[in-house]
């Protein structure tokens, strides 16, 4: 989900490139902490960047695997990232590459 929020970033103007981070803690639900880099190319502060991406995702585990639909079609879906990986492919079954609009809440 962390590549997800990069790009949607990315996408919407608001940076050229853009890093998320989240770390985690074991039995913790939320994340401990979620750090935003555009590398000083954004158009508005990190900070305002940081906001729009935890208005935006939910980067609980539970909720990343129910937002990006991951328990569909079973191990097939896996199955076609053991080849040529699973990050920068067009391919539908790859939730975790589609562009997410970013909306002010």
């Amino acid at each position: 989900i962390a590549r997800q929020a990069a790009k949607s970033v990315v996408a919407a103007g608001l940076a050229r490139r853009c890093l998320v981070q989240v770390s985690y803690a074991i039995g913790v639900p939320e994340p401990l902490s979620i750090f935003i880099d555009s590398y000083k190319t954004g158009k508005v502060p990190d900070k305002e960047i940081l906001k729009l991406v935890t208005e935006n995702f939910d980067f609980r585990p539970g909720m990343m695997s129910i937002n990006l639909d991951l328990k569909r079609g079973g191990n097939f879906r896996y199955q076609k990232t053991a080849a040529y990986g699973h990050f920068g492919r067009d391919d539908p079954d790859f939730t975790w590459e589609i562009v997410k609009p970013l909306k002010a809440k």
